[in-house]
């Protein structure tokens, strides 16, 4: 069996990791790299550092409005397709890459399967809604992270063809944990562990407009703790474009961190403000109390449990956020114990599919 993997962001590449393993020996698995992230940090010495193979192919699309980056990833995704004509593609998640990847697949009669599927916002503001709620429908295997996501896809008719997996950027996630507590992995130079914050800012609600965008700024620099900001290209070039400094009050702006060095930044930190859907996930695994910047989460176990806190119009509550007390214990595990690559491909292997 040929299985072809499409990855193209930061994120994708995390949940790529733990199948390209699985999938050793048992399958034939290529990897298409859209390119959609292009910096080196966010792609190269990902794969580098989590062990997966250099990509079959990389289309080197880079960033463009979301139709051009889509549709110039539909053309160069259908060359791939016609050369390899695999048995599954395996799409990741809910960028232009899974969508574009879907849509050329289908359009070929090629099965589709979708590694996170049934996951929801209900905000149909963001592009990674659209995303996911097509590729699901379009897909022949829905592969979910957890049992809301199965009850939102059977809510929605699909329930034949989704099977529960677990979530496999757990299994990277604790793999990566060990690995980094057995090397005793440094921090980032100026920061000791339990004295600082980490966060992430990127989403477009949260960053296109310039007052929203200075808002959110001003009260991370106002925080009761020194704050590692990892900042993504898109975000400094917004802040420049705006006028905006990224370095105020106690705001210290870094480049985005492999993910080693973010599992272990995140690990020892006293807490995260994030408007990312997987940090707010890997927090929670590695018990850091996060906050969000978000008005809803894909996540709610997250915070039922207690561990996430949504801000988004009362920005003022923000510093009363972060600084709250410890959440309860919990050994509560709604992302599975990190076995859930074996699952996936355990899945694609049996072919469980109702195309």
């Amino acid at each position: 069996m040929q299985i072809l993997s499409v990855v193209g962001a930061r994120p994708q590449f995390v949940k790529l990791a733990p199948i390209a393993s699985a999938l050793q020996g048992k399958a034939d698995h290529l990897i298409a790299h859209t390119g959609q992230h292009y910096d080196e940090l966010m792609s190269d010495v990902f794969f580098q550092d989590l062990g997966i193979p250099a990509p079959d192919f990389n289309l080197a699309i880079g960033s463009a409005t979301h139709g051009r980056q889509t549709g110039a990833m539909l053309a160069g995704l259908e060359e791939v397709l016609e050369k390899t004509r695999p048995d599954w593609v395996l799409v990741y998640g809910d960028t232009n890459s899974t969508l574009a990847a879907a849509v050329a697949a289908v359009k070929m009669h090629i099965p589709v399967a979708h590694l996170e599927a049934g996951l929801r916002s209900f905000n149909r503001r963001m592009p990674e809604e659209h995303n996911r709620v097509l590729t699901d429908h379009a897909a022949d295997l829905l592969l979910a992270p957890t049992e809301v996501a199965m009850e939102h896809l059977a809510t929605e008719g699909l329930s034949d063809r989704s099977v529960l997996v677990g979530d496999v950027m757990t299994d990277v996630l604790y793999l990566t944990r060990d690995a980094v507590a057995a090397r005793e992995e440094p921090l980032p130079q100026g920061v000791s562990t339990g004295n600082y914050y980490v966060s992430t800012i990127h989403r477009p609600d949260n960053t296109d407009s310039p007052d929203r965008l200075s808002t959110i700024l001003n009260q991370l620099s106002q925080l009761d703790k020194p704050v590692l900001l990892l900042a993504h290209p898109r975000l400094r070039s917004l802040a420049e474009k705006h006028g905006i400094d990224l370095e105020i009050g106690g705001l210290r702006a870094i480049s985005p961190l492999a993910y080693p060095q973010l599992v272990n930044a995140v690990q020892n930190s006293a807490g995260v403000v994030t408007d990312s859907g997987g940090l707010q996930k890997e927090a929670f695994l590695l018990r850091v109390p996060c906050t969000t910047i978000r008005p809803e989460t894909e996540w709610v176990e997250t915070v039922n449990l207690g561990w996430n806190v949504l801000v988004s119009e009362n920005l003022d509550q923000l510093g009363a956020a972060v600084a709250r007390p410890m959440p309860a214990a919990t050994d509560a595990a709604p992302y599975g114990e990190g076995l859930a690559a074996n699952q996936v491909v355990a899945a694609l292997l049996n072919g469980t599919t109702s195309a």
